[in-house]
């Protein structure tokens, strides 16, 4: 391995725009301390849990019963 790598030619991944895009999402507490639990028995950082999550809901048209009573 060396002391020191040249980064200066290095250009970006022209496709990690499309991997994923940041968002800003308000969730309650105890939402996140469910994924945080999961996130430390299956040892996959707790923001991936819930992208994993929401992209089966999404693959699978999951849709909530939002009926009010």
């Amino acid at each position: 391995m060396r002391k020191e790598y040249d980064f200066s030619a290095a250009r970006k991944n022209p496709y990690a725009a499309q991997l994923k895009k940041q968002i800003t999402i308000r969730l309650d507490e105890e939402s996140i301390t469910y994924f945080k639990t999961i996130s430390e028995d299956v040892g996959i950082p707790y923001q991936s849990l819930i992208n994993l999550y929401l992209r089966d809901c999404a693959a699978s048209h999951r849709k909530l019963d939002l009926n009010w009573k």
